[in-house]
């Protein structure tokens, strides 16, 4: 029985379709648990789809650049390349075919498994809700009866508990904040070539590494790109980080594990406060550094913005705080909301995001102070800057010493690879080839 391989979670419980941007895989192929199958767009963010199992890759059922629907088998994973049964709609054994531009593929001979209807209320008045809006209710000993469902059907989905808790959390004025404590190692999400100069990726507060969409898909043409989450944020654990000095221990453990040599770092906002800290306390190991709107380089940022976006427990307030981050607010459509808002609907990534921006930004202020660690700087080093930004101040960028190059950017906001995607991206291919 072939095991079939849909986007899960990863496509956001918002997502109704998704675009396959391209295989990583072709049929035939061995994989193991882990690997990455293939990489699909969502309204937010590229992101790659991993192998859950050992096995051969049976059957691909849908072709790159295609627009499919969220819940679609997308290929099936055997003990042999005969092995496409499972438990869905059946499928013949597949004819390889080689596409233009697309790595290799089988004719798709069922359509893919349309979702299935919800279910109808019961008779007998019994509460109809999914399995996961099930156990975060049990977990979290809230009766569903008092939950609203969302859905025209009535079933209770598990938007509609995290929106209930996240209610009840903010009913009780001034209740502490109970932080998860989670241990493992940090996510680093890899992607890219198989040989080349290695590239790791720091995103921001309240971000995570699915956010370097479109960079890390470029960049992944000729380099291994390595994307970090930060503690509280997409797939890493949830758990207090002390303060700034224990953020870096901690994202500097997720780098040596790795054992990269000549690494061309790039970090965003408090990511790129992270690695500046990591080029200052590794810099045998750090080829080149880009740094996009860094945190600690003054003591100013938007505290309300840090608030905001970390305890936003709706869709429409969090739209408020994600148009803070641009120039232009148009750029934050409908589409990129809910993908933003399904990333970080757990109450519990919330609480630990707010605990962790209360910890690094007590009072409105960036406990950190990097500058001495810029001038100590030996790597080739860009620091590129929105002059619009509304979160840090942009003039920060001029504590940076002469041969660090400056890039500020006319109407631009706090997130240049999100405004300005081009330009930023020849800024890098440029620091890197100049190595």
């Amino acid at each position: 029985m072939a095991t079939p391989i849909t986007a899960g979670a990863v496509a956001g419980e918002y997502m109704e379709t998704l675009v396959i941007v391209e295989w990583r895989v072709g049929v035939g192929d061995t994989v193991a648990e882990g690997d990455v199958l293939l990489t699909i767009e969502t309204a937010k963010a590229a992101v790659d789809v991993e192998a859950p199992c050992a096995g051969v890759v049976s059957a691909i059922l849908a072709k790159a650049e295609s627009e499919v629907p969220a819940a679609a088998v997308l290929c099936l994973i055997g003990t042999d390349l005969s092995d496409v049964d499972y438990d869905g709609p059946k499928v013949a054994e597949p004819t390889a075919v080689k596409t233009p531009g697309t790595t290799l593929v089988a004719q798709p001979v069922a359509s893919f498994a349309a979702p299935q209807s919800p279910p109808t209320a019961s008779p007998s008045g019994r509460v109809i809700a999914s399995p996961a809006a099930r156990r975060l209710a049990r977990s979290a000993q809230l009766d569903l009866r008092m939950v609203h469902a969302s859905s025209p059907s009535g079933r209770i989905k598990l938007r509609d508990v995290t929106g209930a808790m996240q209610s009840a959390v903010a009913g009780s004025s001034g209740a502490p904040v109970i932080v998860p404590n989670e241990s493992g190692p940090l996510k680093v999400h890899r992607s890219g070539a198989a040989h080349g100069a290695p590239i790791f990726m720091i995103h921001g507060f309240a971000s995570d590494a699915q956010s370097w969409y479109p960079l890390d898909r470029q960049l992944a043409k000729d380099h291994p790109v390595y994307r970090l989450d930060l503690p509280n944020h997409g797939a890493s654990p949830k758990r207090p980080v002390g303060d700034f000095a224990n953020l870096v221990r901690e994202v500097r453990e997720a780098f040596d594990a790795l054992d990269l040599d000549g690494a061309h770092v790039i970090g965003h906002s408090l990511g790129g406060a992270l690695a500046l800290a990591l080029a200052d306390t590794r810099p045998r190991k750090v080829a080149s550094l880009t740094l996009l709107a860094p945190g600690g380089l003054g003591p100013r940022i938007h505290g309300d913005f840090i608030k905001g976006i970390a305890g936003a427990s709706r869709p429409e307030s969090l739209e408020a705080w994600l148009k803070v981050m641009v120039n232009d607010a148009r750029m934050i459509d409908a589409p990129f909301v809910k993908a933003a808002f399904a990333a970080r609907s757990q109450p519990e990534l919330r609480a630990a995001q707010r605990h962790m921006g209360e910890t690094l930004f007590a009072d409105g202020t960036q406990s950190f102070d990097l500058v001495a660690a810029l001038h100590r700087l030996i790597c080739p080093t860009r620091l590129v800057w929105g002059r619009k930004d509304k979160v840090l101040d942009w003039r920060d960028a001029l504590q940076a010493p002469g041969h660090v190059g400056l890039h500020l950017l006319p109407d631009v906001g706090h997130v240049p690879q999100l405004e300005a995607p081009d330009l930023c991206l020849a800024i890098i291919t440029s620091l890197i080839k100049s190595i």
